[in-house]
């Protein structure tokens, strides 16, 4: 079997088991009616929780920067990429998230993926909740610190992980025991596939209990949680007590590139040594001129955040009555629980039929028998839209088995 033929096997496997990925192509904005594949359909599945990547304000933002600045920079930030843009939008975000300093990246993924392992190495024991996302379980693979998990969003199996850690330590290369110099939790404040909230207000003083260093991906809760969606540092009250904070303008924000705020010396280290951050070019000037406006419309404008939550509320209500399984969400993402993942491919497949895009979740994104459908709320949907939701996924679950009776 030649490669080729290797890397067509593992797709068929997937496809059989209905573990793969259907991509769709998305023909012109991401707004509540849009076309997929040419087809009218009802958009359930975007990360645009409050419309803002079609807000005319970030557009004519985009528009005006990319006439003044250009197309790009031409160079990574470090040498000749670094724009008055790329700074005044730094010292918004961190003006935004009520910290010292910030630092822009490319992406949320490449923020995870650089800082982690530049901030931690050898000695040192990285505690990750069991349900964090990829790209920290990635940051983490990276780092050459020690690593371990504990139960999902659970305080007290954290205190005991970092009670051991302090008491046991580990053995070095040499098979010596050694105490670690620091100890870090990593948890998402919002989980992505459960919309569950990270219990930062018994976490936290857990962590500083043992003197831990606490790291919070938000990409989730920036936009969404906390006083003008400033995250879940400030929906628990904790802002100046989280000791890292990452986060997105993918999601809420409606563009795109991740972030990391926190102290000064934070900022200054990751611009010396988050090789995501040193060896890639730096962002387009449409792209931050668009994040900067974005932060002026979370502070300008709260009605987006307020019909977020409205038709978040009015949705679980009406698919919990009609006897889905939503889990345990308690944000804007809500999973609608199938089992097995031919059952959430099957449910995907005549939603889309009816008209409603809402993806399958499966394995191994989540485990093989917690498949579903993970609808994300929109500001933008109308009551009359979600309304049309239900009802399509009430005739959709029948028919596919998901919903019983």
């Amino acid at each position: 079997m030649n490669f080729d033929e290797y890397l067509k096997s593992k797709v068929d496997e997937k496809k059989s088991a209905g573990l793969d990925w259907k991509l769709r192509r998305l023909g012109g904005m991401s707004v509540p009616r849009c076309k997929v594949e040419g087809k009218d359909v009802l958009m359930l599945c975007s990360n645009n929780y409050l419309g803002l990547s079609s807000h005319k304000k970030i557009i004519r933002a985009q528009i005006t920067a990319a006439k003044q600045w250009g197309a790009g920079s031409g160079s990574v930030r470090v040498i000749a990429g670094t724009m008055d843009l790329h700074t005044q939008l730094e010292e918004k975000i961190a003006k935004f998230k009520h910290t010292p300093a910030a630092l822009y990246f490319q992406t949320g993924f490449a923020a995870n993926a650089g800082t982690i392992p530049a901030i931690s190495g050898e000695g040192d024991l990285l505690v990750s909740d069991e349900l964090n996302h990829g790209s920290i379980i990635d940051g983490v693979r990276l780092s050459k610190a020690q690593r371990t998990i504990y139960k999902h969003a659970d305080a007290q199996d954290l205190a005991r992980v970092l009670e051991e850690a302090a008491t046991k330590g580990y053995t070095d290369k040499s098979g010596q025991k050694q105490s670690y110099n620091r100890l870090f939790v990593l948890t998402d404040g919002v989980f992505s596939m459960d919309g569950d909230v990270a219990p930062l207000d018994k976490i936290t003083p857990v962590a500083k209990k043992h003197g831990a260093i606490i790291y919070v991906d938000d990409a989730h809760g920036d936009g969404v949680l906390g006083e003008c969606g400033r995250g879940a540092a400030s929906h628990f009250g904790l802002e100046g007590k989280i000791d890292i904070e990452m986060g997105t303008f993918s999601k809420a924000l409606g563009v795109v590139g991740g972030y990391v705020s926190g102290s000064q010396a934070l900022h200054d280290f990751l611009w010396n040594n988050a090789r995501t951050f040193l060896l890639s070019g730096s962002a387009p000037p449409a792209t931050v001129a668009g994040c900067m406006a974005a932060l002026d419309i979370m502070e300008s404008e709260p009605r987006h955040l307020k019909k977020l939550w409205k038709n978040t509320k009015y949705f679980k209500k009406q698919m919990k009555g009609a006897g889905f399984d939503t889990g345990n969400s308690t944000t804007p993402i809500t999973p609608v629980m199938c089992g097995e993942s031919i059952k959430a491919q099957n449910l995907s497949a005549e939603l889309f039929e009816q008209g409603v895009f809402a993806l399958p979740i499966v394995f191994p994104m989540v485990a093989k028998d917690k498949a579903r459908i993970r609808v994300m709320m929109n500001a933008q949907l109308s009551t009359e839209d979600l309304e049309l939701a239900v009802e399509k996924f009430v005739a959709c679950g029948k028919k596919t088995g998901v919903l019983q009776g």
